[in-house]
Formats: structure tokens, C-alpha cells, sequence
């Protein structure tokens, strides 16, 4: 079985923003930003918004097969979000691989629904919960304790948000690099500077990093 590990890069939603609030089309994507920033903020504290206001801009990849390890980002760099989540759920539907992820059941695999639901994309392989597959329905990548999308974050974790662990830190204390050039927080003001190549070299840097760490807990397993 093929074990696709997988991260991605977002940055806000700029279009459902100003759609959302009726914001003039003289306020500058930045300017849209600072805006949704600062609701965030004086809701909880924090300038994170929720996942379904935030846009796809990168994802990334690790697949070893055989002697082969290989990393990349799907898509070119002028890819529109679209296409990039549609080559996601594609992959899925062709292959079936089991997903590898950190923290991809709190944040990734929810957002990528929410773009692919605003995208109209069909992804009838991934949400199979036994009713075209019977094998699915003890093992599909929507239940939380299911093998087929395995977050590492989440299982090391046992299930408690209190016990979760950053990936960069756990990279690190298992003697792997950790992350190399950015990072999240940094992702928009790139993107706005047209630094699309850094932030999916970033992306990659991630996935290395997230199998890596997989290659460890499978060791813990006697695999």
C-alpha cells in the first residue's frame, strides 16, 4: 500500500472575504487582510482565521515506492487553487494511497474539503464509507481512527489536544532538521511579494520532515 504524505500552505481567502463582508474593490488584497486580521483577533484573541476562509496556495508530497523516495508540489506555481486541490483529490482517486499527515485532520483534510466543496470538485474515492467499497467501511480517510489517513500529530497525541506536539519541534528532537526558510506565520507576506517558489519549497522542507518523522513512529512499531 502506497503511504502519501502531504502538507499544504494557505494564505486568506481574499475573494470569499470581500464577497462575504461587501468590501469595496478599492481596498487592496492586503488591505482585505489587515481587516479579517483584526475581526480575528478581537474574536478569539488571534489572527488565525477559520478554515474555510483560507486558500489553498501550495500542496506538497512525499511518496517512497520501492527504492524511490521522491518529493514535489502538485501543480506549476501559476496553478490555479482549482486545480491543485482538484490534482489532490485525483491522486486519491486513482491510487488510493494512505494518507500521512501532521495535524491534517484539524486543519489540511478540513480545508481542503471546503475548497473542493467551493470548486464544485467530485471526490467520490475519498469519501467512500463502505457504500462502493465494503473494505472502506472499517477503514476510510474520514473517521478519526481509521489507518487510511493517519495524523501522526493526532495519534501521538492520543487523541488530546492537550498533548499535541509541533512538527518542527518533534523533527528536531529526533534529530532531523526541522523547518528550513519560513514559516506559517510568514506564508501571506511571501505570497504577497510574489514568493510563490519559497513558500512551496517550504511546503516540501514540511513533507520531508512529516516522513521522516513517519519512518520513526513506524520504527516504534517494529515496522
Amino acid at each position: 500500500m502506497l503511504s502519501l504524505v502531504f502538507d499544504i500552505e494557505t494564505i486568506p481567502d481574499i475573494h470569499g472575504l470581500r464577497q462575504l463582508h461587501s468590501l469595496p474593490d478599492s481596498l487592496s488584497d492586503a488591505e482585505v487582510a489587515n481587516i479579517a486580521f483584526h475581526q480575528s483577533r478581537q474574536r478569539n484573541g488571534s489572527e488565525f482565521l477559520p478554515h474555510h476562509l483560507q486558500r489553498v496556495c501550495a500542496i506538497s508530497c512525499a511518496l517512497r515506492e520501492g527504492n524511490q523516495f521522491k518529493v514535489w508540489s502538485l501543480g506549476e506555481p501559476a496553478a490555479t487553487e482549482a486545480e491543485l486541490v482538484q490534482r489532490f483529490f485525483d491522486g486519491i482517486e486513482k491510487y488510493t494511497p494512505n494518507l500521512v499527515s501532521w495535524n491534517g485532520g484539524g486543519f489540511d483534510l478540513p480545508v481542503l474539503h471546503y475548497r473542493a466543496m467551493v470548486h464544485g470538485i467530485a471526490a467520490p474515492r475519498y469519501w467512500d464509507l463502505g457504500e462502493d467499497d465494503k473494505d472502506f467501511k472499517w477503514n476510510n480517510y474520514i473517521s478519526r481512527y481509521h489507518i487510511r489517513h493517519l495524523d501522526l500529530m493526532d495519534v501521538l497525541a492520543m487523541y488530546s489536544g492537550r498533548a499535541n506536539a509541533p512538527l518542527d519541534q518533534m523533527a528536531q528532537l529526533c534529530g532531523f532538521p526541522g523547518k528550513l526558510g519560513m514559516d506559517g506565520s510568514k506564508v501571506w507576506q511571501a505570497y504577497l511579494q510574489g514568493e510563490l517558489k519559497a513558500i512551496r519549497d517550504y511546503c516540501e522542507t514540511d513533507v520531508a520532515n512529516t516522513h521522516l518523522v513517519y519512518l520513526r513512529f513506524l520504527k516504534m512499531r517494529g515496522q
